[in-house]
């Protein structure tokens, strides 16, 4: 493994790519604490300091790289992209708009024009999102008081935060053609991985006569720990191999064809995608409630509505669970096509055996893709509730079970595993062992498990 590393930049082209890469979240990183003019960063930790406030900043860090508990020109992370992807993909899935999914069929023409849409919706989503942020500092009182509902602080705050969004989502994009890995997962993976210093402080601190942490909770972070990063792994490169047979054919006097080779079908298509993007839906209630309970009548009502969407709660954890399912069948639906992948299988004369090419076989693919998405959506689901679970019933600081035994440690693990396959291509395309070895001193890549 450690020669693999070093291959890594011993080749000249990857290693341009890797160098990119971390010089991209090196930048990422430096925006991250340049403070947004007026804002009172004291009033804004004691703020989202405690509670289930405390809980949606944790969540909106860890899923958007941004962070409310310090408000940045990258306060709003990279949120209103990730909305903007979703809705395109949504309108051109669904049928809505015929234009969109025609463009979808295109080709690589048609997703770039797709990009370009996705970047005119998130500059409109930021300022959006911008302008309610700003209101509600000011609601409650988190700005300097010289520029409290001053002029000159919206002037500057909502350009600021739009531009930061738009800086990182320019960040994501020169990754993914310049540097290697997906550009926003990156993003999000280093925003979890900067924090974790301060989550094993955290647990330090919590040993004493008046801390939360003891042994035996450790004990089980540990187990948890070591838990997650297992069925991570497993979940993530889990296959369904669906036998293809190739049709003999005669050339000559010659029969070619033939061969007998498999069709793997992903138990977890999504990624942790399926995670950010319920994530993402589900701090709009957290905002929206807060918001009008301190503008609107009747109070009460709002209160209520905002207690019952914190981390934690129930209805809170059942919206989490079902955004969760909805979402990894709708990207199995956008990144999996039965009907195409039968028409492929019946014009380069492979079929399934037992199965006839055409409409029988694209039915039979969906009904698999169907059958473990749902096996792969309920990992999710459990992964994403732990650390609301371990928070509440063991007294765990929510700060330590996010990023130890649950969705922050799946998205670090799925990123990183994206991140090693992607290099271990680029070493065996040019002749160069992966990262396990092999014998004799042969090339071996990380394979699923069937």
């Amino acid at each position: 493994m450690f020669r693999a590393f070093a291959n890594v930049f011993r080749i000249p082209d990857l290693r341009k790519k890797v160098l990119f890469t971390l010089m991209m979240l090196c930048v990422y990183r430096i925006g991250f604490y340049v403070p947004l003019p007026g804002a009172d960063q004291d009033r804004l930790r004691t703020h989202w300091g405690g509670g289930g406030a405390s809980e949606a900043a944790q969540l909106f860090s860890m899923f958007t790289g941004g962070d409310l508990g310090q408000s940045t020109i990258f306060g709003l992370g990279i949120m209103p992209y990730i909305s903007a992807s979703i809705i395109l993909q949504l309108l051109g899935t669904a049928s809505v708009v015929p234009a969109l999914e025609k463009l979808q069929k295109e080709g690589e023409p048609g997703r770039r024009k797709i990009n370009e849409y996705t970047r005119y919706l998130t500059v409109l989503l930021a300022l959006i999102q911008a302008v309610f942020w700003v209101r509600y500092m000011n609601a409650n009182q988190l700005v300097m008081p010289d520029f409290r509902w001053s002029t000159a602080f919206f002037l500057v705050a909502i350009p600021a935060l739009t531009v930061g969004t738009l800086l990182l989502m320019w960040i994501g994009e020169q990754i993914d053609e310049y540097g290697i890995g997906n550009g926003v997962s990156l993003i999000i993976m280093a925003g979890i991985v900067c924090q974790l210093p301060s989550v094993f402080v955290d647990i330090y601190n919590g040993f004493g006569p008046t801390g939360e942490m003891n042994a035996g909770k450790v004990i089980f972070m540990i187990v948890s720990f070591v838990s997650v990063v297992a069925g991570a792994i497993l979940i993530t490169q889990a296959q369904r191999r669906i036998p293809i047979q190739q049709a003999k054919q005669l050339r000559g006097r010659r029969v070619v064809g033939g061969a007998r080779h498999y069709l793997p079908l992903r138990i977890n298509q999504g990624g942790v995608m399926p995670i950010i993007f319920a994530s993402s839906f589900l701090f709009f209630p957290t905002m929206l409630f807060g918001w009008l309970e301190s503008i609107a009548w009747p109070t009460a009502v709002w209160r209520f509505l905002n207690d019952a969407f914190r981390p934690g709660e129930y209805f809170y954890t059942l919206s989490y669970v079902l955004m969760v399912f909805f979402f990894a069948y709708f990207w199995g639906s956008v990144t999996f096509q039965p009907k195409e992948i039968a028409n492929n299988l019946r014009d380069s004369g492979s079929f399934i055996p037992g199965l006839r090419p055409g409409k029988r076989t694209a039915d039979y693919l969906e009904s698999v893709n169907t059958r473990i998405t749902y096996v792969g959506a309920g990992f999710l689901a459990l992964i994403a509730v732990i650390p609301s679970v371990v928070a509440v019933y063991l007294r765990i600081p929510f700060g330590i079970s996010a990023f130890l035994g649950g969705t922050g440690l799946l998205i670090v693990v799925s990123v990183a595993l994206d991140l090693i396959h992607r290099l271990e291509a680029n070493l065996i395309m040019r002749n160069y062992e992966g990262f396990l070895g092999g014998e004799g001193g042969g090339a071996a890549r990380v394979k699923g498990r069937q």
